[in-house]
């Protein structure tokens, strides 16, 4: 990756000077300020606007004309095109930290900046003197500058505004009220370019600006206190901030609290100016253009080659005589300043344009050459390709392709070939893929809640226009591969055949799932052992599948922060426990899914600056695997696709090795453990194609993943309509081409307020269907009422005390996927648990069955399944009509009744 200077980058991309450094009066530095040499470099993804390149005409002369100048006729060129060129460039500019009096001289102004373009946000919390669990807290309301927006209840997100020095010097920075009273430890920040996602840390952690004397033994102060000579470590010494001890001060005597209050007193700030290097890398935009032109008078090839790129460019050229594009030098004549490269290439120095915006050359080739060949080089470490290969012209007009340009291709896609079918398929793939690309980064642009509150209603309609417009172009060449969910779409058979295989992923349709394990599973010491003798039993009750926990060596004893993903001794069991487990419960007639954690994995190693990123074992990937966006892992990857899990390093999937190796691995365990199938943790953090990928490759019996946020609230009261809500779990599985389920969060929070505060009428939506995924694609919902997070010793979400049984008749009793819980079933219920499994299997209940909800009101749910099954729920009373059909109850509890037909 080559380093520029700035004067290119400026020039090109008319963005602003980035003069401003120590020199600046703005920003002298005092007697106290420490500069270091310790350099970050930012992955910058956003791209600088060059002006489009002027295609000169060409004319039939000598190679040694310094510009052409005589048009062509358009008959005479048979081949032309633009390609796209990415290239990065380093720009080196300061960050400062500043510590001094506000305007009142009083209190105290804590001042950040950046002197590189960007999009600057600065996310910063506090540290109270007397906190313990955590080191981040929200700040107090009067310490917040105006346009901060609250991070969950721990951070605060600050742009950071544009100035300029007396000098005309460009700055980005933000100023904190600071008032030191004792109560506040430090102020801990980080900083982030919005634009480009990436993050800026202190030696690899967050920076502190301490305000008080309780940090004299962090290493990672900005800033030092006078008790230390001399700062250890990259940064040099950093003697800026001091904490006097004031003599007087400490004399004064009182009660506890004032003994306190003079303590504090007794250390005062002084200010500092600190500043630290660093590199932003840009990702540019360029382009080289390729005409082709056959002269008439002598039947040689002449081609015109011409670059918007910077600088002294050399082509390094040959030519080849067939399809296997072996490279070879040409016959003379050979353009000006042309030299030999080990008898294979030749190198020509390009010649600048009039005015120095670019460079072009002119090559003549005999004829019968099949191809030309090339690659730019800018210096000895940047060379550019097409897309990771060699240019390749094609030099007879048979082997040409259109003259269009080709933008829009992904790095995957390949120069023209002579199999022109192929190509045009792969070209296809290539340009959908970049659509694709394209719509994602573009609704995670407006979807942000920051996005939102500061974009205007016009840009966000530009956003939107540009998305439709997308869309539109993808789905005239995508038009029947992947339908567009609908209601009226869904078409539910009446009446399916056991073990009649749907499609991958979503097994026969009457499946009943059980979690076997809780919270506390991994305290017992040989859980595969208990479980195994549990697989007849679990099997005579009716249950089809059975979900065992996370099989992976785990920092966290429960499975849910994998390290070294191929070992599978967890404290659940070993490997040889976990094969016995799996093959007692094939013997018991019984499905397995494995729990896999494929959003996040824990590192075994750290990386220069401290942050643990790079991982071990038999997929021992480096920091390129993590995502670039979540600060504190510093990931070298691109963006995450979904939202981000902060308490391990979240996998980047759009990583081609990520991919491979994720599909490698739960082949392996399908082949070598026998698992059929995968329960999917936390999908919300990668995109749901990623996950069809990963199906299509393992070829799941069964696959289910968990989809959760939060429901729609209003001043603390659930709504009644919850379309936004399952609509996104709806998305979901479409992403993944409906070859997973997923549980349905929806159905769940609204059985909670149904039951917890008899309303029953919640469980209709508007058109007279189950208000969750259930109502709109059931045969892609996972029914649940409770699970190792929301029950067990956790309880972070736990259904209705003394009301699971209503629960339980209502998801056995419904379409959808039905999933009980290990505890459930082991408990008092476990009669009645095993009288309504039996029910449903009775009644062919399946994924797809047809629902009638005959009452929705305050006290009573009820609904006819399948023409089969009546039930109701409720105190509220209920009897099914009969008419045709004769009814007869089956089964009964508390506030529940089933009845079939007779």
């Amino acid at each position: 990756m080559s380093t520029v200077s700035i004067e290119p980058l400026v020039g090109h991309c008319r963005r602003e000077s980035r003069r401003y450094g120590a020199k600046s009066k703005a920003f002298k530095p005092s007697s106290l300020n420490c500069y270091t040499n310790h350099k970050l470099v930012f992955q910058a993804r956003s791209f600088c606007n060059f002006r489009p390149p002027k295609v000169h005409a060409l004319r039939a002369s000598s190679t040694t004309t310094t510009a052409p100048v005589e048009t062509v006729e358009s008959a005479d060129v048979f081949f032309k095109e633009t390609f796209p060129l990415k290239r990065t460039e380093t720009v080196e500019g300061t960050i400062f930290i500043r510590l001094d009096h506000g305007q009142n001289n009083r209190n105290w102004e804590l001042t950040v900046g950046c002197d590189l373009p960007g999009k600057w946000i600065l996310h910063w919390g506090v540290s109270y003197v007397d906190d313990v669990g955590s080191e981040w807290d929200q700040p107090p309301t009067e310490m917040r500058p105006p346009g901060s927006i609250p991070i969950k209840d721990y951070a605060i997100e600050t742009p950071l505004k544009k100035s300029s020095s007396p000098e005309g010097d460009t700055f980005y920075e933000v100023k904190i009220d600071c008032k030191p009273n004792g109560a506040i430890a430090a102020i801990n920040f980080v900083l982030k370019d919005e634009e480009t996602g990436a993050w800026y840390q202190h030696r690899g952690r967050d920076f502190k600006v301490p305000l008080g004397d309780y940090l004299q033994d962090d290493s990672n102060i900005v800033g030092a206190k006078r008790s230390f000579d001399k700062w250890q470590g990259a940064l040099g010494p950093l003697s800026n901030l001091l904490l006097k001890a004031e003599a007087s001060n400490s004399k004064a005597s009182g009660s506890s609290t004032e003994s306190r209050d003079l303590k504090q007193e007794s250390w005062s700030l002084e200010g500092f100016n600190e500043e630290l290097p660093i590199a932003k890398q840009f990702a540019l935009d360029n382009s080289v253009t390729v005409c082709v032109r056959k002269c008439p008078e002598t039947a040689k090839n002449h081609l015109y080659v011409e670059t918007d790129l910077p600088g002294d460019v050399v082509i390094h050229w040959g030519v080849c005589r067939d399809d296997t594009k072996k490279w070879e030098i040409p016959a003379a004549p050979h353009p000006p300043n042309t030299i030999a490269f080990k008898d294979k290439a030749l190198r020509t120095r390009l010649q600048s344009k009039e005015g120095g915006d670019g460079c072009f050359g002119l090559f003549t080739v005999e004829e019968g050459l099949e191809g030309f060949l090339f690659v730019l080089k800018l210096n000895e470490n940047t060379w550019l390709k097409c897309m990771g290969n060699d240019f390749y012209i094609p030099l007879s007009s048979s082997s040409s392709l259109p003259a269009k340009s080709r933008q829009g291709l992904s790095e995957s896609a390949q120069i023209p070939e002579n199999n022109a079918e192929a190509n045009q398929k792969g070209s296809i793939s290539a340009y959908t893929s970049g659509i694709i690309n394209e719509i994602r980064n573009l609704v995670r642009d407006i979807s942000s809640e920051k996005s939102q509150m500061t974009k205007t209603k016009e840009a966000q309609e530009s956003i939107l226009q540009e998305i439709e417009t997308l869309a539109a172009e993808a789905y005239s060449i995508f038009r029947s591969s992947t339908p567009t969910f609908s209601e009226e779409a869904v078409v539910e058979t009446e009446e399916l055949k056991p073990a009649v295989k749907i499609c991958s992923g979503t097994g026969t349709g009457f499946e009943i799932l059980c979690q076997g394990f809780n919270w506390e599973s991994h305290k017992s010491g040989g859980w595969y052992m208990e479980l195994k003798e549990r697989a007849s039993e679990l099997s005579s009750l009716g249950f089809t599948v059975i979900w065992l926990p996370p099989p992976t060596e785990s920092v966290s004893p429960e499975g849910y922060m994998p390290k070294d993903l191929y070992n599978l001794n967890s404290r659940y069991g070993n490997i040889d426990e976990l094969k016995e487990v799996v093959k007692k419960f094939h013997e018991a007639g019984m499905k397995v899914l494995g729990d896999v954690v494929l959003n996040h994995r824990c590192a075994q190693y750290q990386n220069q600056n401290g942050v643990w990123n790079i991982f071990g074992g038999r997929l021992n990937w480096d920091d390129r695997a993590v995502v670039a966006d979540d600060p504190h892992f510093q990931g070298r990857g691109n963006k995450s696709s979904g939202d981000n899990f902060h308490a391990a390093p979240n996998i980047d999937h759009s990583q081609n090795f990520v991919r491979k190796d994720i599909r490698e691995w739960l082949c392996w365990l399908r082949e070598e453990i026998g698992y059929d199938g995968w329960r999917l943790d936390f999908v919300r953090g990668f995109w749901g194609g990623y996950v069809k990928d990963y199906l299509e490759a393992s070829e799941p019996f069964f696959a289910v993943g968990e989809y959760w946020d939060s429901l729609s609230y209003t001043y603390g009261e659930m709504d009644h309509n919850q379309d936004a809500h399952r609509q996104r779990i709806i998305d979901w599985i479409n992403a993944t081409n409906g070859t997973a389920g997923a549980f349905d969060v929806t159905t769940k929070g609204i059985l909670h307020s149904a039951l917890e505060r008899c309303e029953y009428w919640r469980l209709s939506d508007q058109k007279g269907k189950p208000p969750g995924v259930l109502g709109w694609w059931p045969s892609r919902a996972v029914t649940f009422i409770e699970n190792h997070d929301t029950g067990s010793t956790q309880g972070h979400w736990r259904f209705p005390s003394g009301k699971e049984m209503q629960g339980y008749a209502y998801i056995l009793t419904h379409p959808g996927t039905p999933s009980m819980f290990y505890d459930h079933i082991f408990s008092q219920n476990r009669s009645e648990i095993a009288a309504l499994i039996s029910l449903r299997n009775r009644n062919k209940i399946h994924c797809r069955s047809k629902i009638k909800i005959a009452k929705a009101e305050r006290d009573v749910y009820a609904a006819i399944i399948g023409e089969k099954v009546a039930m109701k729920i409720g105190p509220g009373h209920y009897e099914p009509q009969s008419g045709a059909q004769r009814w007869s109850l089956a089964t009964e509890g508390k506030d529940y009744k089933v009845w079939e037909a007779s």
